[in-house]
């Protein structure tokens, strides 16, 4: 077993991970993590990974066969007893050991990220880091396992333990390459389950880095396996009796789908769905704070986050900043990823981008002001790079289609509202509950729209305001399904279930035999 490291190792890195091995084709196809090993697929089916900002085809993806997802299965329930029964200890030292693991080679999760999803390399860090900030809390495992106990009657105890639910799945977006399966993998693992994870087959890289990781650090074989695919391996992750429950983060009509057809097989599900998150801007606010926060929530990864900020609202005079917010948008500069100085890069495919440029279109047809417009966006480097300019859209409406549906491009719509009353008005009666933010420099104001804001994420002068590990992602409305979100205190609870222990020990029982142990105990 070879040790990864950084930046002079990080192409083995990726080599051991499966992303460049060769079935007699020029280019690189991505392997299965099934049972510890990387397994070429036998799979006549393969979906080509393309860089967008070049269109090389990075990969190719292969449409997991039903023989392999059996595979993956068997061992994944093969490996769930030994490992539901490995200490907490042990399991919190694995978390140690990953949390290294990823630190070493970060530089070697960006890459990856860079080249298959586009972002420029400074988020692409955030990405890893967002997610390493899981791997970070699920270190403090023994805290969240912690029961209840109580002396319900004379000599007996009822008390309670958390147990893993057994094989789990995850299905994993796009947009966030390491971060998503992080979100999954260190909660399910330290818990005792067993993981199945699907990557988006469009960016599998960074998921299959963190498979050699776990494989590197001493996670048994079976505990993890990596599946790719579309609807075959979405229907068998989510229909398969072995596994228990299943995590998901995407779009809306596919996670509509994962969580009936999860839950019709009597599996538990989280699902977080699209968004529409808005920042309501009050006329106190200090200004110049207040647009470089957006201009970075709405325009940085290309838009393309659940949690980016999509719609400002402008109480009052505050709609009088709107051209400085557009000389701060056009300013930013559209490159590959990898350049120095980029701010955001490609979307990631060619179909995202004419989706978003349609929507743009179809606002200035209902009679929207295209105040920047970043179709027109060109680098020279990458002219066959799927890049869309910051674009700003003001006195958008809620009856518009822009506004209605989640456009996942750098593209800000700005409306115009007379009072906060009318700002949470028009928040609230969206379908969307991921995220809302209002800045303000009135407390008052502050504490009334926090209050009566419908959003499960309230940011107050915060852009994008998702919560550390410690916490949990709490979307609601229309942007989460299920009964219990992810990481934190709630992800523990996710992947585990109480058992109620009452016991009788009576105390004209006891006796005492034996010789006294005087050495330290050691814990295995």
């Amino acid at each position: 077993m070879y040790r990864l490291g950084c930046n002079k190792l990080a192409p083995v890195a990726r080599r051991q991970a499966g992303l460049f091995s060769r079935m007699g084709h020029t280019t690189a196809t991505t392997k299965l993590f099934i049972d510890g090993q990387f397994v070429e697929s036998q799979a006549t089916e393969w979906i080509d990974v393309h860089n967008p900002a070049t269109q090389e085809v990075v990969t190719r993806v292969p449409k997991t066969t039903a023989g392999e997802l059996e595979e993956a299965a068997k061992s994944a329930q093969s490996a769930f007893g030994e490992w539901s029964r490995t200490s907490i200890m042990r399991r919190q030292k694995l978390m140690l050991d990953l949390q290294h693991a990823i630190r070493a080679n970060t530089d070697a999760l960006a890459e990856s990220i860079v080249r298959e999803q586009g972002k420029v390399l400074s988020d692409a860090h955030g990405d890893i880091m967002r997610g390493l900030q899981v791997v970070d809390s699920m270190a403090g495992i023994p805290e969240y396992m912690l029961g209840t106990r109580l002396e319900v009657a004379a000599d007996m105890d009822t008390y309670t333990v958390r147990e893993p639910l057994g094989v789990v799945a995850g299905i994993c977006p796009f947009n966030f390459p390491a971060m998503m399966p992080l979100w999954m993998l260190p909660v399910a693992l330290v818990t005792g389950n067993t993981l199945l994870l699907k990557p988006s087959e469009r960016d599998p890289g960074a998921a299959m880095i963190l498979a050699q990781l776990c494989a590197d650090v001493g996670v048994p074989r079976g505990v993890v396996n990596v599946v790719h695919g579309v609807h075959e391996t979405v229907d068998f992750l989510t229909s398969d009796a072995r596994i228990k429950a299943v995590s998901f983060v995407g779009g809306n009509a596919a996670g509509k789908h994962v969580y009936e057809r999860a839950t019709q097989h009597g599996k538990r599900c989280q699902a977080n769905l699209g968004a529409k998150n808005h920042a309501v801007v009050l006329p106190d606010a200090n200004r110049e704070f207040t647009l470089n926060s957006i201009s970075g929530a709405a325009f940085g990864a290309a838009g393309q986050r659940c949690m980016a900020l999509s719609v400002a609202v402008f109480v009052g005079s505050a709609g009088e900043w709107i051209p400085d917010l557009v000389e701060r948008a056009r300013g930013l500069r559209v490159d590959g990823g990898m350049e120095k100085g980029a701010d955001l890069g490609p979307m990631i495919s060619p179909g995202a981008l004419h989706r978003a440029s349609e929507l743009v279109q179809s606002a200035v047809d209902a009679g929207a002001s295209l105040l920047l417009d970043g179709r027109g966006v060109r680098v020279e480097k990458y002219p066959r790079g799927n890049f869309l300019g910051p674009t700003v859209l003001d006195h958008v409406t809620a009856d518009m289609k822009c506004y209605q549906e989640e456009v996942f491009g750098p593209v800000l719509s700005c409306v115009h509202v007379g009072t906060l009353e009318e700002a949470l008005a028009l928040v609230n009666a969206n379908p969307y509950g991921n995220g809302a933010s209002v800045f303000t420099q009135s407390g008052a104001c502050a504490r009334r729209f926090q209050t009566e804001v419908n959003a499960g994420q309230v940011g107050v002068n915060v852009p994008i305001p998702v919560p550390l590990p410690m916490f949990s992602f709490t979307g609601n409305k229309g942007s989460f399904l299920g009964d219990t979100n992810f990481y934190g205190r709630s992800g523990v609870n996710f992947y585990t279930q109480l058992k109620t222990i009452t016991s009788l020990w009576r105390k004209e029982d006891a006796k005492v035999d034996g010789q006294s142990a005087v050495h330290m105990p050691t814990l295995h």
